[in-house]
């Protein structure tokens, strides 16, 4: 069976433009860290480090898994990127953006079988960036997300959705960061079009 997070995963990933609160449990990824305007050439480049990666991952475990197991294949899981920034200032300023974006892993992807996919590429790849790709698991617990439909820089209008649902519900926000899911490729898209899931972590309130 091929595992396909777009139709197996819809509780996660096919998410609505009204907001919910869902808890996120534990799961590994492969992951970059960053500072700096997203439409930069470095950015493109860590994203294609990632991707070669992930990529590199899934073909190995599908030659070598057992043609009887559960699951013989899986779909790469979208890029997703955590951002930040640590100006004070009410606009943004895409150059002091810090990012880690990153592309989940199934759970039954190790770390050695990352270590050895990611040797292969870094011997057939030349992107210095992929010295630095490694392989962590991240919680991100209880958060509230929302689909936000169209260009990135219009997400500030769904945020502020995602906020009032927070104060009508009982939750309030928890740190400055955010999180980003990309459901369709950015540069195959029209901005109108765009698939974007928003994500932050929350608290109920008086905890």
């Amino acid at each position: 069976m091929k595992h396909e997070w777009k139709k197996q995963e819809k509780d996660i990933y096919g998410v609505k433009t009204k907001p919910c609160v869902i808890d996120i449990p534990a799961w590994k990824y492969i992951i970059l860290s960053g500072s700096g305007n997203p439409n930069d050439e470095i950015f493109s480049d860590k994203v294609a480090a990632l991707f070669s990666t992930a990529y590199k991952i899934k073909m190995a475990y599908k030659a070598f898994v057992e043609k009887s197991s559960e699951i013989s294949d899986y779909a790469v899981y979208p890029l997703e990127g955590i951002w930040s920034t640590a100006s004070e200032k009410e606009y943004l300023i895409k150059d002091e953006l810090q990012y880690r974006i990153m592309i989940r892993q199934p759970d039954f992807i190790t770390r050695g079988m990352f270590d050895n996919a990611l040797e292969v590429v870094r011997r057939k790849k030349d992107n210095p960036y992929l010295t630095d790709v490694s392989f962590e698991t991240v919680c991100d617990g209880r958060c509230i997300q929302v689909l936000h439909k169209g260009a990135f820089d219009d997400e500030p209008a769904s945020f502020k959705i995602m906020d009032r649902y927070c104060m009508e519900h009982g939750y309030k926000r928890i740190g400055k960061e955010h999180r980003e899911i990309y459901l369709n490729n950015p540069s195959r898209t029209e901005k109108a079009n765009l698939k974007t899931i928003l994500r932050y972590k929350v608290t109920n309130i008086g905890k």
